[in-house]
């Protein structure tokens, strides 16, 4: 097979921007998580820097969200195969819903994770104005987002995220 020399530099070109572009990527500083104060539901507060040293997932959801639902059981899961290796969940619901709906849910379902209430929308408003739920960060032990997942993650690549970023920070001991 034959090609023309323009092609081929049209090719070669396109691959060293791509290899550039990861390049890049891997040596981009990651941005830092929000310094925010989480109400659970039980009226306790956790602050970032009460998480600091863990790596946590903080997803943004509503009862009245589908995907959210659905996903939920699965951020459940997720939970309860990492809590054990310094990994947390916090579970913020949107300031539109009702607090009594997400407590119902919680109690319902028995979410094995932190639950908290955005009354105001700062938290959501900090973590860059989430409006779409679901919407997930993942933030590693330095308190670093380290992934945005809009909608429902691939829960098996998250899985492989986690576990190298647990592993990968582990602390001394």
């Amino acid at each position: 097979m034959k090609f023309s020399r323009p092609l081929v530099w049209m090719l070669a070109a396109l691959i060293v921007a791509a290899v550039g572009a990861l390049a890049w990527r891997s040596l981009a500083r990651l941005e830092p998580a929000p310094q925010v104060t989480y109400t659970l539901l039980d009226g306790q507060r956790v602050s970032s820097d009460d998480l600091r040293g863990k790596v946590v997932l903080v997803n943004f959801w509503a009862t009245s969200c589908v995907t959210c639902v659905k996903e939920m059981p699965q951020i459940a899961a997720t939970h309860l195969k990492f809590r054990d290796r310094g990994y947390e969940t916090v579970a913020v619901a949107m300031s539109y819903d009702p607090p009594a709906f997400v407590a119902r849910f919680a109690e319902t379902r028995q979410l094995p994770f932190a639950v908290a209430i955005d009354n105001t929308g700062e938290i959501a408003l900090r973590f860059g104005d989430v409006r779409l739920t679901p919407t997930t960060f993942l933030i590693n032990r330095r308190g670093e987002i380290v992934k945005r997942y809009v909608g429902e993650p691939d829960f098996a690549a998250l899985h492989v995220l986690v576990d190298q970023l647990l592993a990968a920070d582990a602390p001394a001991g």
